[in-house]
Parts: C-alpha cells; sequence; structure tokens
C-alpha cells in the first residue's frame, strides 16, 4: 500500500483520497505522488490535486495510470533535460527540484518548479512526493531585471563612448578633424554593431552629395569611393527626405529597404545592390544650416532600439559641434594668412612654405625659383587717384598673378606694392618665361578707375635656388637675393626683369 492512501500515522484509512483533495485545495501550485517504475518504462500519478484540471485541463483520474498527459505539456525544448534530472534524483535518491516551462490550458506557456523528495520502493521503483508552482512572476521581474540591467550598462556604455569622442574633439588639434571623424565613426559602429558608418556633405544647393567619411566593418565593401559627387537628381524620394532634414531636422528611417515605396524605386534598386537591409540617417547642422548627414546602416534585418534615432542624434550633434568648430579655426587661420585686400597669402604663410621647399630640395634636389614683383611708381599712382584707386591696381594686379600662375606656385603679398612668387619645379629657362609672361600680362590689361585709365607697369628679380652652391641657401636668402635684383630692374629704367642671366626688358 503506497503512503497515499495512508494516513499520517500509517493507518489506513478510506477518507484519504478525499482528504487530501480537500487540503491540497488550499495549497498554491499541484501537490502530487508520481510514480516510476525500476525499468523507467511506466510512470503514473497515484495522487495529484485538483489544480491540475484548471491549470492545463487534464482531470487527476487521468493521471493514475499514466502519467503521459501531463508530461505532455512540458516544452519541447525542456522535455530531455526534465527527463534527465528525474533519472538522476531517481539514482541518488537526491531531491528533485526543476524549472521547466508547461503548457496552459489558453495554449501559452508558463515556467513552473518542481521540489519533490524521492523514496525507493520494494518494486524497486521510485516514489516522489512534492508540488510544482507557477514561477512565471519570478521569471518575468528576472528578465525584468536583466533587460534593467542591460539597459543602465547600455546607457552606461553610452555615455562612457560620447564623453570619450567629445574629449577628444574638445583637445581636437588643427589639422586633426578627419582622424577624429573617422575614429568617431569606427566607435560608433562598433558600439550600435552596424556594417556601415558614414558622413555625407551636400553642395550648397543640394542636388549633389559627396561620401567624406566611411567606416566599414571587417568584410564590408567600401563604397566610398563610389560616392563622390553624385547627383540626386534622378531620386525624387530621397529628394523628398533632404527636404525634410532641412526643414524640419528630421531624422531618416528605412526599417526594410526592400518596403521602400513604389515612389523609392530607384532608391530601393540602388540601396539592394549596396547590400543595405535598413539604415539610419541624421542631419549635421553648422551654423544652423543642414551641410549633410550621418548614417548607419545594416546588411541584415535587425530590431533597432526605440531610441535609436534620438542616440544618434546626439552623436550628430557632437559631429555638428566638431565641424563647426573646425570651421570657424580655418576662417581664422585663413584670415590670419591672407592678405584681407588682394585674397592673396601673406607673409605668415610665405616663410614655412619656403621653408618645407627648401627642406625638399635638399632631400631630392627639387628646383625652384623666387621672383619678386613691385608696381612702379606706386605712391605716384597713390597721389593721384587716391588710396582706393591704389586698392583697385593692387587688386588687379593680384588677380593678374593668380590668373598666369600654376597652382602649386606659391603668390603671396609681401608688403605694400611688392608681391612674390615662389614657383615650383622649375628650371631657369622656364622662370624666366613665366614671369615676362607676367609682365606681358600687365601691359595687355586695361586698368580703368573712375573712367580714368592708369598706366601700370612692374619690375620684378628672380632668383633661383641653384645660384646657391657656393652658401646655405635659406628663406632670407632668397628673398634678399630676388630683392637685390629688383633693385637692378628699378635701376635699369623699370618694366623689366633681372634674374641671373641679366636684364629682359618687355
Amino acid at each position: 500500500m503506497s503512503k497515499a492512501s495512508r494516513s499520517g500515522n500509517g493507518q489506513q484509512t478510506g477518507l484519504s483520497a478525499r482528504f487530501f483533495q480537500k487540503l491540497a485545495s488550499g495549497v498554491p501550485g499541484v501537490l502530487f505522488v508520481y510514480w516510476v517504475s525500476s525499468e523507467g518504462d511506466s510512470h503514473r500519478c497515484p495522487f495529484i490535486s485538483e489544480h491540475v484540471q484548471s491549470l492545463f485541463g487534464i482531470e487527476p483520474s487521468d493521471l493514475s495510470d499514466n502519467a503521459d498527459p501531463i508530461f505532455a505539456m512540458i516544452h519541447p525544448e525542456d522535455v530531455d533535460a526534465v527527463m534527465g534530472s528525474i533519472r538522476a534524483s531517481a539514482d541518488t535518491l537526491g531531491t528533485w527540484s526543476y524549472r521547466a516551462r508547461l503548457r496552459l490550458e489558453n495554449g501559452g506557456y508558463e515556467w513552473f518548479e518542481v521540489n519533490a523528495e524521492p523514496e525507493r520502493q520494494p518494486d524497486g521503483g521510485t516514489l516522489w512526493y512534492g508540488q510544482f508552482h507557477n514561477i512565471q512572476h519570478y521569471k518575468d521581474l528576472e528578465q525584468s531585471l536583466r533587460e534593467s540591467e542591460a539597459e543602465f550598462s547600455f546607457q552606461a556604455g553610452f555615455q562612457r563612448l560620447i564623453a570619450r569622442l567629445s574629449t577628444e574633439f574638445i583637445n581636437l588639434g588643427f589639422g586633426t578633424i578627419d582622424q577624429c571623424i573617422d575614429e568617431l565613426l569606427r566607435s560608433i559602429g562598433m558600439f550600435f554593431k552596424v556594417d556601415r558608418a558614414y558622413l555625407y556633405c551636400f553642395s550648397d544647393d543640394y542636388a549633389v552629395m559627396t561620401n567624406t567619411h566611411e567606416w566599414c566593418r571587417d568584410g564590408v565593401p567600401a563604397l566610398i569611393d563610389t560616392q563622390q559627387q553624385v547627383s540626386i537628381e534622378n531620386f525624387h524620394w530621397w529628394q523628398e527626405q533632404i527636404e525634410g532634414m532641412v526643414s524640419g531636422s528630421r531624422v531618416v528611417f528605412i526599417e526594410d529597404v526592400d518596403r521602400l515605396p513604389r515612389e523609392a524605386a530607384p532608391e530601393r534598386a540602388l540601396l539592394q545592390e549596396q547590400g543595405v537591409s535598413s539604415m539610419f540617417c541624421v542631419p549635421i547642422r553648422v551654423r544652423g544650416r543642414v551641410t549633410g548627414f550621418f548614417g548607419v546602416d545594416s546588411l541584415r534585418r535587425r530590431t533597432w532600439r526605440l531610441d535609436q534615432a534620438d542616440l544618434l542624434i546626439i552623436v550628430s550633434g557632437l559631429l555638428s559641434g566638431a565641424l563647426e568648430r573646425n570651421r570657424l579655426e580655418e576662417e581664422l587661420l585663413n584670415q590670419s594668412i591672407r592678405d584681407p585686400l588682394t585674397g592673396l597669402h601673406n607673409r605668415r604663410y610665405l616663410m614655412p612654405r619656403l621653408d618645407e621647399m627648401l627642406a625638399r630640395s635638399n632631400r631630392r634636389g627639387e628646383r625652384f625659383a623666387l621672383a619678386i614683383f613691385d608696381i612702379d611708381h606706386f605712391k605716384k599712382i597713390n597721389d593721384s587717384i587716391g588710396h582706393l584707386g591704389g586698392d583697385y591696381i593692387l587688386q588687379r594686379f593680384a588677380e593678374i598673378l593668380v590668373s598666369q600662375t600654376r597652382s602649386m606656385d606659391v603668390v603671396a603679398r609681401f608688403g605694400g606694392e611688392e608681391f612674390i612668387v615662389v614657383f615650383s619645379a622649375v628650371e631657369h629657362g622656364d622662370v624666366r618665361q613665366l614671369v615676362q609672361r607676367i609682365l606681358e600680362a600687365v601691359h595687355e590689361e586695361s586698368f580703368v578707375f573712375d573712367e580714368d585709365e592708369i598706366l601700370v607697369t612692374v619690375s620684378a628679380g628672380v632668383a633661383g635656388i641653384e645660384e646657391f652652391v657656393d652658401r646655405p641657401a635659406t628663406p632670407d636668402a632668397l628673398i634678399a637675393g630676388a630683392d637685390y635684383r629688383l633693385y637692378l630692374a628699378k635701376q635699369a629704367g623699370r618694366d623689366c626683369l633681372v634674374d641671373v642671366s641679366g636684364t629682359l626688358r618687355i
């Protein structure tokens, strides 16, 4: 006779089953007695409380001969582990304690925990006395805590990342903006586990966009070389998105490229060709104007965070601030190295460039020459037409110098009416022709101020690096050599050039 049919003192009583059901009805969870044969080929529940019916729709009497119906409620992924825990308890006669998911009568799965004590029977089978109860609430709480902990860790990590990147941008040295942007894209790409992160800039009319910086995860092909000066004339849907960025600082989120609307067919085809599955694009503002956008791509379907756009807006703000500061620094530097009247470089820019060219000449033997130009009788011109007229002459001559020189040459206003041009990678004969061409251009130019034509001529002195064979070449020595020949040109009657070969009159 099993314990299920005996009273607490071991005496048999016909009221046991009814008594235990009434007792079990006041206990949360399911009380049970569970038996497994010695061979493990049969099992049943000599007793199980009626809660099993309300929870799983199983009559207790259906389990008295075969426990299969209740075991059929176990989640398929948990069955093997549950059976293994039963065998381990039977082998060791240790407490059977396990957690698994069971299917409720409504079809949903919830977590339950079983705790039962085993007892070996005379027939070699094992009998467990115990209960199992619903622990879904605790599982939900556990999951909530895990999610809260994960969210806290994520937010803390994001804050640390933004703090680090902010510090790098604050301590940004001039000329290192590109490296800092590259590091930002790499860090953001790795943090959010995307496949690409990039920065685009717009043309002033928003008709063309250019990929200026890009980071790609290992194995992901780069697109930056194919995204230079891209016309968006035929991408009408994208034009609407840009308008949203410009007018409303709207973030563009494409959750699924394949589901873009019909009017975005060209955009969908391009993005599919690039392997993009979903993407975010956030506008970049510099001085209140949208100048481009920062974006991230995923090449696979993914679930984005609900606050993903907000987080990327923070990154965009960081980029916007860095780019605005960089533009201001460039403007300030440009102002410091340019002459405000003519727009040419000034002496502050010229002297370091001469040092660089001398260093390259010493290392590689690169040749260059320096010419000083002086507007003849400039004081008389100023006295006759006034300082505004003199400024006009200086500006027009500066334009002639720029138009008659190459992009590799350095053109600077040295002071007053004196200008310097450093001709790079030239031979002596070439320099003479270049200077002669400038003087001829002055002859051909019509200088008219207040409807009066002004006669303007220019004198020039030239010195080449190849002349310094018996003495060290320095910027001051080069300038002094050219300045002395300018003096000789003045002495020779002006409107001419003097170099190592002598005087050449126009």
